[in-house]
Formats: structure tokens, sequence, C-alpha cells
């Protein structure tokens, strides 16, 4: 794949991790055409990143998925990190590189990020000064695992993969972190996460004692959940009607029942439709919880009203600083 004009090679794949995509702020605008957002799963996470890398909030970052990739530096680079702690390293040294900081890695040195079963979440983020380059598919850089398309190909990294970064802007290399908040430096799981009412619950067979349910719950998340979205394990949930059938527009973050009562939680790589009952949506403001859930870990969810969600995310804008 040729890179785009202006950039420069900064990495090479020696080992690819489980699911590592260069991911960006997501192709917004072309839902109405079937395509999916696709995009970071944790977009507070990637954009604490950028920052710390020097970058606007939604530059192309990889997003690293329980066990991170192992990279070679091809030229001095400066690199950040945020999200879960998959206990990156630059190697031959050992020397550790935490997240919520920018680092300076050597030509030659080599970053391995081998997992960790006591972090927080399960996705990290790491970004590079410049953003990766690739080109824009649809307006963006994320990869579409669904459509085959964006990133790399549409696909997740490869050992032999060379990865360039484009020129830095304005903002100098491993600039400050956001305001502070232990919540921006590492995902914060087991908070709880805050949902809207679906929207005219009757038209999709839901209820207010669905959501009533869903809230009342803890909720386990299954080995069966990926970037299009979480299976939730717990008491099954009855809807208050079947559902007619139809498909009804659905985002990252709404969260709707399969037939035998499990709720689902969309994330990035979810579809534009669907045609379960949905119970409630996720405010936008939480989506990084739920897309740091960890297999294994819990849910919970506490119902909240469309003020408050508007004030969480300005709140949370002024924080990032966008």
């Amino acid at each position: 794949m040729s890179q785009p004009m202006d950039s420069r090679e900064v990495f090479e794949v020696l080992a690819p991790g489980l699911l590592t995509t260069i991911q960006d702020a997501g192709r917004i605008g072309h839902r109405d055409e079937g395509v999916p957002l696709s995009g970071a799963c944790d977009p507070v996470s990637m954009a604490v990143a950028n920052r710390l890398a020097g970058n606007p909030p939604g530059a192309p970052v990889l997003e690293c998925t329980l066990l991170g990739p192992e990279i070679l530096a091809l030229t001095d680079v400066t690199i950040a990190l945020a999200g879960a702690d998959l206990g990156a390293t630059a190697q031959p040294s050992g020397r550790r590189l935490g997240p919520g900081q920018a680092h300076h890695l050597a030509a030659g040195e080599r970053l391995s990020m081998p997992g960790s079963g006591e972090s927080r979440g399960c996705r990290a983020y790491l970004a590079v000064a410049g953003g990766f380059a690739v080109p824009l598919v649809l307006g963006s850089r994320s990869t579409s695992l669904v459509g085959g398309f964006g990133g790399l190909d549409g696909r997740a990294l490869r050992t032999g993969d060379r990865l360039a970064a484009g020129p830095t802007g304005p903002a100098a290399p491993g600039g400050d972190a956001p305001a502070s908040g232990t919540r921006l430096l590492l995902p914060h799981p087991d908070a709880p996460v805050r949902v809207l009412p679906a929207p005219a619950l009757s038209g999709v067979g839901a209820s207010a004692a669905a959501l009533a349910a869903l809230c009342d719950a803890t909720w386990g998340v299954s080995p069966v959940s990926d970037r299009r979205g979480l299976r939730l394990v717990g008491p099954p949930i009855a809807p208050a009607a079947p559902s007619d059938g139809g498909s009804n527009g659905v985002i990252p973050g709404t969260i709707q029942l399969t037939p035998d009562g499990t709720p689902l939680v969309l994330l990035a790589d979810a579809g534009t439709t669907g045609g379960y009952p949905v119970i409630a949506v996720v405010i936008s403001a939480d989506l990084d919880i739920v897309g740091q859930a960890r297999p294994g870990g819990t849910l919970r969810f506490q119902p909240i009203d469309l003020p408050s969600a508007r004030r969480a995310l300005a709140e949370l804008r002024q924080t990032l600083a966008f």
C-alpha cells in the first residue's frame, strides 16, 4: 500500500498482537449509506494519547486489544500511550513506558506490549507525533474490519507491516496531559455506565420495566464480545412486546435485547440498523467505559436524563480541552 505524501516510515511490525488496528474519530456522515462508524472504541483514551503526542484529538492511533504488538522504531520518534496498561516496555533496555505519558524511542529500540491480566480495561492507544499516515477513505483513516477498508487495507496489523507517520503540526510533541482526573489516564470500568431510555420505548418492543431490570443488575462481559458489541451475562430481560421484525437505526452505545433476553451493547463497528428491541442508549460521555469493558469483567448501568447527559459531555470536552 502506498503511503500518503509527506509521511515517513517510523515502525516495522515484528509481532501484531491480538488485535491491533489503526483508528481515528470514525467515519462520520455515512451511516445513511450503511457504513459503520468504526473509530476508537474508547474515544477518551484516543484523545488523551493524541494530546500527549501533540496531535489533534482524533488523529489516527493504534488501538491495541489485550495483547499489544511488538514494533521496531525505524527512526527516533515520539509516542504517547493511554488507556489500558498493557505492560509496554522499550527493549532491549526494559525501560517501562507507562500510560498517560509521552515517550521518546530511539531508532533501533523495540516497543513491546505483552499485556497484563491485572490491567483495568482491555484497549491501549498508541499515538505517534504526526498521527499514523494511511489513506483517507470516506472521510476517515479508521480501519473498518466489517467492511474491509480503511487503515491498513481494512485489516489488523500483520508481521512485516511498516507504519508511517504524518508531518507534525504546530503543537510540540510530548505535550501536557489533559486536566487531571484518573479516568483520563486509566480506564475506569468500575464506574456505572449512564444510559438514556430508548427513544419511543413502546415502538421498539421494550419498556420502562426492561430499563429498570437493566439498571438493577450487575452484568458480566462475555468473551463473545468484539468491536461490534458486548454480549452481557446476567438475568434475562423480558421486553414488553416482541419485536415486529423491522429495522431500527442504531448507533454505538445502543443497548439491544436478543430474543432470549440477553442485552447487547453496540460498539464502534456495529451496523447502522438492527431489528432487536432497544431498551437504552449509553451516553456519549460514557462510551469510553463500555469501550474498555474487559471479557470476564462486569458493568453496571445507571439511568440519567437528557440535560444531565448533555452536561456530562460538555464537562468531558472541557476537561479534554477540545
